[in-house]
């Protein structure tokens, strides 16, 4: 049974998710702050954090910031409709995905389930030795090694951008979502730096670099990792 915190200080928003979520099946916990949610974190893995921007005290997106640079929790921010800024800033501090109150518990629902199922299967993946087009690369011991053995060397932020593509193989991901891992989270102003790690892993991973088979671009939206998992 995958484990949900929601932090909300509106005690009735909150309540009336954690009764909805958990006749749904999860097995929700509820808290009203940062701090109190930081407490509960300490002891207990989660699946995933529900966290309302507008937190007193600590915010939500200082808190998102945080949690992101330690676990890999799917987190949804809830906001206001009307900020904006808020739901990008989340975004951009590592937040998989945000809804505006007032909510439906119906969409947000699908976009729990759809998370949960992305991050589980990143944690799978995590764990084993994932073979591709002769290369095998083991995530959690951090190696890559190819057809004829031999290590090879990629960069803290390369492994990163390598990652998170493998884990959402077959699907677009943004410049934005890859500059996230590649940074850890750190703001930074250069656009092509995503684009440079990607020319760097094609130069290591590709037969021919210049018509990538591996790591193909989906124009004007990010990048897609098409290699053949076996």
């Amino acid at each position: 049974m995958e484990k949900i915190l929601i932090i909300e200080d509106e005690v009735v928003t909150r309540t009336t998710l954690a009764s909805y979520l958990t006749a749904q099946g999860y097995d929700v916990f509820e808290v009203e702050s940062a701090e109190e949610a930081e407490a509960l974190l300490a002891a207990t893995e989660f699946d995933l954090l529900i966290i309302d921007v507008n937190l007193d005290g600590k915010s939500g997106l200082q808190m998102t910031r945080e949690q992101r640079a330690k676990s890999n929790a799917g987190i949804i921010l809830v906001t206001a409709l009307s900020d904006d800024v808020d739901r990008i800033v989340g975004l951009e501090m590592g937040a998989d995905d945000y809804v505006c109150k007032p909510f439906n518990r119906r969409e947000l629902l699908a976009r729990i389930k759809n998370l949960l199922h992305r991050t589980t299967e990143a944690r799978r993946l995590s764990r084993r030795v994932i073979r591709f087009e002769g290369f095998e690369f083991e995530r959690q011991a951090r190696r890559l090694v190819d057809a004829e053995g031999v290590n090879v060397p990629l960069t803290r932020a390369e492994f990163e951008v390598l990652s998170l593509l493998v884990a959402k193989a077959g699907s677009v991901v943004s410049r934005d979502a890859l500059m996230s891992m590649a940074t850890q989270r750190q703001y930074v102003t250069n656009p092509r730096t995503v684009d440079v790690l990607i020319r760097r892993l094609r130069s290591k991973l590709e037969r021919d670099p210049s018509d990538p088979k591996i790591i193909t671009t989906a124009h004007g939206e990010g990048y897609v990792f098409t290699g053949r998992l076996m």
